[in-house]
């Protein structure tokens, strides 16, 4: 049976930088939304900020194609997107059904560090309300949602 890794953390508690140091997921589909923004941004020579309102939605559907693509080839997939509500979480099974599911939960640092991240991405900023919205809605995974395992970063 072929394994989702959900990745589930508020911007900036450090899953793409865990992710960039994990030698096992070599080879998994790796699904984000942020990677196709970013790569949209170079290929036209601006900022992250400057082309995510206009390519976002873009993003959504080129990540959805490949999950989509995933799930028909039968490979693993790392989702790594915020994933901290139930909500979100849903569509995610709801495209996978046929998945082993894995929740990768990522703490939530202290507001001082974490205030200190979102501010050192100068190209990828967060509005503060966006983010004490996310801590305050955030929905631990359990295993009645779906998740046959639930890991802690």
């Amino acid at each position: 049976m072929p394994t989702c890794y959900q990745l589930v953390g508020v911007p900036a508690a450090g899953k793409s930088t865990w992710t960039n140091s994990q030698n096992w997921i070599v080879g998994m589909e790796y699904v984000s939304t942020d990677h196709h923004v970013h790569k949209y941004a170079r290929e036209q020579d601006k900022t992250y900020r400057e082309v995510f309102e206009e390519y976002m939605p873009t993003a959504v559907e080129l990540m959805a194609q490949e999950v989509v693509a995933a799930r028909e080839a039968g490979r693993d997939i790392l989702w790594d997107q915020t994933s901290t509500t139930v909500k979100s979480r849903a569509r995610k099974f709801n495209m996978l059904p046929d998945y082993y599911h894995i929740a990768v939960v990522f703490p939530t640092p202290a507001i001082d560090v974490l205030k200190e991240r979102l501010a050192s991405r100068v190209d990828q900023p967060i509005p503060w309300e966006i983010v004490q919205g996310m801590i305050d809605n955030f929905e631990m995974p359990t295993e009645e949602e779906g998740f046959r395992e639930i890991w802690r970063v």
